[in-house]
């Protein structure tokens, strides 16, 4: 469990779902993003995942004291990936960071689709 968080009070335990629904909700903020995927593609069908499902196109991992983040989006026709990759990373991470205090290592986009 990645989410725990000493302080002089007690400890505080954030879990992967909630860390996942922030990394979701942060990166559908970012232009150029249609949505974001489920995380198995079987058979080379992506399913675009509705507000309330978002966590599921995300995958949290720890690494010590360090998160890994892994999102699985479908990004916008005309757009270019690089740049909206670059953009998804910077935003989760800084909110991830600046709402749990929790330090983030890796932010992975994995692009499942492009659409119009």
């Amino acid at each position: 469990m990645p989410g725990k968080i000493m302080t002089k009070y007690g400890e505080v335990h954030i879990t992967d779902d909630v860390l996942a629904s922030l990394a979701g909700l942060a990166a559908m903020e970012c232009y150029g993003i249609v949505g974001m995927a489920s995380k198995s593609a079987k058979d080379g069908f992506v399913e675009l995942l509705r507000r309330e499902n978002l966590s599921r196109g995300v995958k949290v991992s720890s690494e010590e004291e360090e998160i890994i983040i892994d999102l699985y989006v479908i990004v916008e026709f005309g757009t270019k990936i690089s740049v909206v990759a670059d953009n998804i990373i910077s935003k989760v991470k800084y909110t991830l960071e600046n709402l749990t205090g929790l330090k983030v290592k890796k932010v992975n986009i994995n692009v499942h689709g492009v659409r119009v």
